[in-house]
């Protein structure tokens, strides 16, 4: 296994256990179900957008990545 896959399936675990942390104090919290139902919906909204921001940030690192070999070793 490479040095990046390492890092990937260190990255999900951590998310994945952030997640769940999450969720799980919200759901333990003493609150009404709509407020419970409201920060869930905050939160879910919230770590979509994490994760499509680092999806992003993957993308743009791939692709620069692509470019330089392109000209390093096409050129």
């Amino acid at each position: 296994m490479n040095t990046m896959e390492q890092y990937s399936k260190t990255g999900l675990a951590f998310l994945a256990g952030a997640v769940a942390g999450i969720i799980t104090g919200i759901l333990l919290a003493p609150d009404k179900g709509s407020e419970t139902r409201r920060k869930i919906s905050g939160k879910a909204t919230a770590f979509g957008d994490l994760v499509k921001g680092k999806a992003n940030d993957g993308f743009q690192f791939a692709n620069n990545f692509k470019e330089r070999m392109a000209k390093e070793y096409v050129d």
